[in-house]
């Protein structure tokens, strides 16, 4: 047998002999591992659309994923989301994986009498549960999201988008400002909606609000200034303006009455002279 090969610099998929040449499965289901491997991540086809789209019919296909989740190849998880639905997230692997199996207690004979030492837990490996800020932000997404079918993510994805839409809410972005960013315009075919998401929460970040200028005040009189210190009319450097009618003198308890004169004062009568 003389075995000929190409020689690829793009769209190719590498996969290992011990897949491709594993007797335990049948031609069709190593096709098919091949045909799931070869998708980018974030791909979503159930059973039924993988049969209408090949000539095998949907019991074939049923069976060949049944052999591929019996080798440890295919497995099917079940995720509920933040919003309470429940959703299924399928896994595919290069070579065979196994979940960890949960080992049954053993039963204690009549004569141990010892206490069973519970396993310590690396601390390490203690899966982290999400902050308050993180949970909101997920939640947020999955609520912007929920009107495009194409943009479905499973927690984990969701979670990792957390930090970039928790940035947007605390710009004072909200929920429809997210949706007008990340809706429109959505590429076709979606092969990856988490990288697109991401791509544009990133892309089109709101810039940071401004601080609110400071306020000061003269330190003599109390009027407003551009900065902190006098101003220019307690440093004799200038004149100072009070209302018409209100009878109260250029002095600073005089501007203070004035200025609150004004306050009430109906806006046509709001004149002002100077005094020197």
């Amino acid at each position: 047998m003389q075995i000929h090969r190409s020689a690829h610099v793009r769209a190719f998929t590498v996969l290992p002999n011990g897949l491709l040449q594993d007797r335990r499965l049948s031609y069709t289901a190593r096709g098919l591992l091949a045909d799931l491997l070869s998708r980018p991540d974030g791909w979503r086809e159930d059973g039924r659309q993988m049969a209408d789209s090949s000539p095998q019919g949907r019991g074939a296909v049923r069976r060949a994923l049944k052999e591929l989740k019996d080798a440890g190849y295919y497995r099917v998880d079940t995720v509920r989301m933040t919003d309470g639905t429940v959703r299924s997230e399928a896994h595919v692997f290069d070579t065979p994986h196994r979940a960890p199996a949960v080992p049954r207690p053993a039963s204690g004979g009549g004569g141990t009498g010892g206490a069973v030492t519970p396993p310590v837990k690396n601390p390490e490996q203690e899966p982290t549960l999400p902050d308050e800020r993180t949970r909101a932000a997920v939640a947020t997404l999955f609520r912007v999201i929920r009107p495009e079918p194409r943009l479905r993510l499973g927690e984990a994805e969701a979670r990792t988008l957390a930090p970039l839409v928790a940035q947007w809410l605390e710009r004072g972005c909200d929920e429809a400002g997210l949706a007008h960013a990340l809706l429109p315009g959505l590429p076709q075919p979606m092969h990856s909606p988490a990288a697109v998401l991401r791509d544009r929460l990133r892309r089109k970040l709101p810039p940071e609000p401004e601080p609110p200028a400071p306020h000061a005040e003269c330190g003599r009189c109390h009027d407003p200034v551009p900065r902190p210190g006098i101003c220019r009319t307690c440093a004799g450097l200038g004149t100072r303006t009070v209302a018409v009618g209100t009878g109260a003198p250029a002095t600073p308890g005089g501007v203070a009455r004035a200025r609150a004169a004004l306050r009430g004062l109906p806006l046509p009568n709001r004149q002002a002279v100077t005094r020197t």
